[in-house]
């Protein structure tokens, strides 16, 4: 029988010696055959609807540095361009959406059409198929406040202000807003995991500028809502949450979601994480993107840390967030030679 994949042991609560390893942002543009490859799509978004090109990409960082698990090429904001409203990426910019003003523009958006993301299923299918045989596959979807807050400005922001500002003016609509991105997020990761993916996470990258009582409502609760309903379809699959931010609300996440394993933010400290969570919750993270461009001793310093703060519990290593475009590559490959070393 074959051993299981090294992943998916940890996030059915196994500690290993050597941790496995992915990174957010894994497949990006610190890579040169990366930027090859994105230099033939017209958009953004039709590099994601590109299914050779999106499984090209979500491929190469795993030729070239062979991490335990590769995590689908997309983006969350497939999931509101999948209910009509208009997105589109500007190179140098990011993403601009068409901005939800008022409760009457949220109404008109349109329901969710899973079919409009055939192309991100046909890539799974495709990756699926061109996997080492010890590599998990990892899906994902923005969580409702993120994504929400995105269409909401119609950018990103600095605070996330008009998402919070329309949730306090019209709390009834952002409430359906959020329904309907909970039902759809739902829909979206169960397809996925339906394709191929093993895995999946959910990204709530903003929910930390929330207040205690606005992240409960906003944040946890529909993460909660959105793990529930994938587990009633795909019960074995695991689930990591990482919510950006989370920091005092850790605790409670572990123990009110439901997630296999929980991401956690450059900005909290491991030792802290450890002592705050039950023992046998695994936890993901936390590497400092900056440490990881900054390189040499500075880096081997944090990763030793890192290392010794979640020894003896289940703990998959990663970045606190999305690597940096400007990171060296050889700094990349210090980094998995050094975890893999061991602590």
């Amino acid at each position: 029988m074959a051993e299981e994949k090294a992943l998916l042991s940890v996030l059915r609560g196994e500690a290993r010696k050597i941790p496995p390893l992915w990174l957010m942002r894994q497949a990006g543009r610190y890579l040169p055959e990366y930027r090859e490859v994105r230099a033939t799509a017209e958009s953004f978004l039709d590099f994601c609807y590109s299914p050779k090109k999106a499984a090209e990409v979500t491929l190469q960082p795993i030729r070239r540095f062979h991490f335990d698990a590769a995590i689908l090429f997309s983006d969350i904001l497939v999931v509101p361009d999948a209910m009509g409203q208009l997105v589109s990426f500007e190179t140098g910019a990011g993403p601009r959406l068409e901005p939800i003003e008022t409760p009457a523009q949220a109404a008109r958006l349109g329901e969710f059409k899973i079919e409009h993301l055939s192309p991100v299923f046909e890539t799974i299918d495709l990756v699926k198929a061109a996997l080492p045989s010890d590599v998990a596959f990892i899906g994902f979807c923005g969580a409702p406040f993120t994504v929400a807050s995105y269409m909401i400005a119609g950018q990103g922001t600095p605070d996330q202000g008009p998402a919070r500002l329309f949730a306090y003016r019209y709390p009834e609509a952002f409430a359906k807003l959020i329904d309907q991105l909970v039902e759809a997020s739902i829909d979206y990761l169960a397809r996925q995991i339906d394709a191929g993916v093993e895995v999946v996470q959910i990204f709530d990258s903003w929910a930390g500028v929330l207040p205690a009582h606005e992240f409960q409502r906003w944040s946890a609760e529909p993460v909660r809502r959105i793990i529930e309903g994938v587990k009633a379809r795909h019960q074995r699959t695991p689930v990591i949450a990482f919510v950006r931010g989370a920091d005092a609300h850790l605790p409670k996440l572990t123990q009110t979601v439901g997630a296999d394993g929980y991401g956690i933010d450059t900005a909290l400290d491991p030792a802290w994480a450890v002592a705050q969570t039950a023992r046998n919750v695994p936890l993901q993270g936390n590497l400092d993107p900056l440490a990881l461009v900054a390189g040499a001793d500075a880096l081997d310093r944090e990763i030793d840390s890192i290392l010794a703060a979640f020894k003896g519990r289940p703990h998959i290593f990663n970045l606190g967030h999305g690597i940096l475009q400007q990171t060296p590559i050889e700094n990349v490959e210090r980094l998995v030679a050094r975890v893999r070393r061991g602590a």
